[in-house]
């Protein structure tokens, strides 16, 4: 490891530390908000280069399945808190705002940026048209319980039924689709050398990656007084804020990756968190609540439905033709500032 980040490495150690005494101490709930978002940050910094040295040795594809579900561990414990406290809509918001998050502003972000510095980039496309499938797929499904309610269909009173099936089905097509992206396809790191000895590298992705679901739940947990100061909605707090903050590895990690013209490791970061969150995740604690007294469903509120059919959509439509410019970031970026808008009203 170079000097930087060996300091890398102790500023996150300080950081996740100074957040968890402000956190338990009981000190100003905006000061351990700031620590929080700060220790989120360096943490993301260090995945990435974690990250980096895993696909310099297993390649660009598995290295990005592996970094999507650590950094996809913040949204684990924030659903696990919540719903234990009974807030089964910040939840919700919070499962189909990462998706969205990933699926239009990270994803939008690493276009505009990668375009503005390399022009048109360009990615493996029939792993790209894979991804925008499932993208499809992942939305309609998780939509339909939100949509047969809303529209009054004789499903519409069955919600947690219906629930269960696309839950289901979301998990059968999770695991068999994942040998596509653990193989296969060109590798854009091929040719990188790994510097990091391997038990280094994987301690520090499992170590951050835990830290970093700490630092989200004491984020989340001193973000209440912001709401309130804010008149924000519980909804925009999940929609964005949370989701946002449980996705800040993959933010930094991808856009990090486009800047460096790496388009096939940067799409199967970002893509794959939300893909991880809407095929495997959400199902999951669609089953795990049964253990809370309040379960979880899939019958989101309909705008949520509406936006997350929008999103498997639009980016489908990026995607699958295996090219990025900075136009088609402006413009993902600007859907979702209007996504994220429509959430701010409410109670």
């Amino acid at each position: 490891m170079t000097r930087r980040e060996h300091l890398e490495v102790g500023l996150a150690v300080l950081l996740v530390g100074t957040s968890a005494a402000l956190h338990y101490g009981g000190v100003t709930p905006v000061l351990t908000f700031l620590a929080a978002a700060a220790a989120i940050a360096v943490l993301a910094r260090l995945v990435g280069a974690a990250t980096d040295q895993l696909g310099g040795r297993i390649g660009s594809s598995a290295a990005g399945v592996a970094q999507s579900a650590l950094g996809n561990l913040p949204e684990l414990f924030i659903a696990l808190f919540a719903l234990h406290a009974g807030l089964v809509g910040v939840v919700q918001g919070a499962l189909v705002g990462s998706v969205i998050a990933n699926g239009v502003l990270v994803l939008g972000i690493a276009f505009f940026v990668g375009g503005l510095r390399n022009g048109t980039q360009r990615f493996d496309s029939p792993r790209a048209r894979m991804i925008a499938t499932l993208m499809v797929l992942a939305a309609a499904i998780l939509s339909m319980p939100a949509l047969a309610h809303a529209f009054h269909t004789p499903a519409g009173p069955h919600a947690r039924t219906l629930s269960f099936v696309c839950a289901g089905v979301l998990i059968v097509v999770f695991f068999v689709t994942l040998p596509t992206f653990l193989g296969g396809g060109e590798d854009d790191d091929s040719g990188r050398k790994a510097r990091w000895p391997l038990a280094l590298t994987t301690g520090l992705l499992g170590g951050a990656g835990v830290a970093a679901a700490f630092a989200s739940d004491w984020f989340v947990a001193a973000l209440t007084p912001a709401t309130h100061a804010m008149h924000m909605s519980q909804d925009f707090a999940g929609v964005v804020i949370v989701a946002i903050a449980g996705n800040a590895v993959e933010n930094v990690v991808g856009i990090q990756l486009a800047v460096e013209d790496r388009m096939d490791f940067a799409i199967s970061v970002i893509i794959n968190s939300a893909l991880q969150v809407a095929l495997f995740l959400t199902p999951l604690l669609v089953f795990v609540s049964l253990a809370f007294s309040t379960p979880l469903t899939l019958a989101f509120p309909t705008l949520l439905a509406i936006a997350l059919v929008l999103t498997g959509g639009i980016c489908a439509v990026v995607v699958y033709d295996g090219e990025s410019n900075w136009q088609e970031g402006a413009i993902l970026v600007g859907l979702y500032v209007v996504i994220a808008s429509s959430f701010w009203w409410g109670t």
